[in-house]
């Protein structure tokens, strides 16, 4: 990869209910065409990153997750941003698979699905075309929470946006930034079909904070895996996950609502 000629860009969206009020938040990190200064070190200050995000009373996860990537190629084009190479993370498998597998096949149809029904979020697919086209974009998944620095801050981002809270968002150089080694993927990108990755698996093992879950829209917290496993077992539509910390039980317990 080039780094000098490439925009990195993570994505998240969230909704308290399914529909319900959402969120939504993007990172990109770029190399600032403008900046003479230095060489194009991740280090020097010619790197600047830009946290964006933004909030809707009444919507879907997955219309967030697409709004999430339309507002970030969108505010590339505002930033003095040198070349044209986009490389960008997603946790949606909806927004991955649609843009690189499906799109193109609704487009022809008139919009229809294969079983000949209309295709959900049209409106959104159409706007992604668009701010895509003329744009040479790598799209990548990343499983949630499995350790990707820039996807947990995009999450912490839109769960605060739905939760009806306004996260202090930074822009400037990267060198300054919080998050440290945050282009530092190597190996923890998700592959779909093998489903893990090494920090999935460190996360595994890892000692749980607690268990939280969700049935029929009623969220629990859970001091036990047999616990929550007792809840959430043969029904439909039930979710969990471990928390490995206070922080991280708090936020999925404002993801998923309290019910």
């Amino acid at each position: 990869m080039n780094l000098e000629s490439t925009v990195t860009i993570f994505t998240d969206g969230s909704s308290l209910g399914n529909p319900g009020p959402g969120g939504w938040a993007a990172i990109i990190i770029f190399p600032d065409s403008n900046d003479n200064r230095g060489e194009f070190k991740v280090e020097s200050l010619k790197w600047k990153v830009t946290e964006i995000g933004g909030r809707e009373d009444h919507t879907t996860n997955n219309r967030m997750e697409l709004t999430a990537v339309i507002e970030a190629l969108k505010g590339s084009t505002f930033l003095p941003i040198q070349g044209q190479t986009f490389v960008l993370y997603s946790d949606s498998s909806y927004v991955i698979n649609g843009i690189t597998k499906w799109v193109s096949g609704w487009q022809k149809n008139g919009w229809k699905t294969g079983g000949k029904k209309e295709v959900m979020n049209q409106d959104l697919w159409e706007k992604l075309v668009e701010v895509s086209a003329g744009k040479k974009i790598e799209w990548l998944y990343v499983g949630g929470h499995v350790g990707v620095a820039g996807n947990e801050r995009c999450d912490e981002i839109a769960t605060a946006f739905s939760g009806g809270m306004k996260p202090e968002l930074y822009s400037g150089v990267l060198k300054n930034y919080r998050i440290k080694n945050i282009l530092d993927l190597q190996g923890r990108t998700l592959d779909r079909k093998k489903g893990s990755t090494l920090d999935a698996r460190r996360r595994s093992k890892a000692k749980a904070y607690s268990y939280v879950s969700t049935v029929l829209g009623v969220v629990q917290v859970h001091k036990t895996w047999v616990e929550c496993e007792k809840r959430v077992k043969g029904i439909a539509g039930a979710k969990f996950q471990k928390a490995l910390d206070a922080e991280e039980e708090k936020m999925l317990i404002q993801k998923w609502g309290r019910g």
